[in-house]
């Protein structure tokens, strides 16, 4: 069983910048994939970012040159670095991590806020 703890979210104000983090706990074997994902009430969740086991990244267009997705094998941890924030970016975030086996792991999700 794996358990994905995202923090860093927050209220801020349009142009301003937050840190999400997620760490992974629990089972955790040959992860492949880990990637943010953001929704908003009534909407369909979408892919912010992802970020795989070798290294390579994608982003939504709506956040490329903005956001910045990294992760540190080490600890198991992920986080997403969110600059020159806008009043659409408000969502909640949540954490995903697939493992090669297929098995897919989901966080809580941390509410983050742009005040324009």
């Amino acid at each position: 069983q794996v358990h994905l703890a995202e923090s860093g979210g927050g209220l801020v104000q349009a142009g301003g910048s937050l840190r999400l983090s997620c760490a992974a706990t629990g089972s955790i074997f040959a992860i492949t994939i880990m990637a943010w994902y953001r929704q908003a009430p009534g909407k369909q969740r979408e892919l912010v970012a992802g970020i795989t086991s070798a290294g390579s990244i994608n982003y939504a267009d709506s956040v490329k040159g903005r956001f910045t997705i990294s992760r540190d094998n080490a600890k198991n941890t992920m986080y997403l670095q969110m600059n020159s924030l806008k009043p659409e970016d408000t969502n909640v975030y949540y954490c995903n991590l697939v493992t090669r086996a297929g098995d897919i792991s989901w966080g809580q999700g941390t509410q983050v806020t742009v005040s324009s």
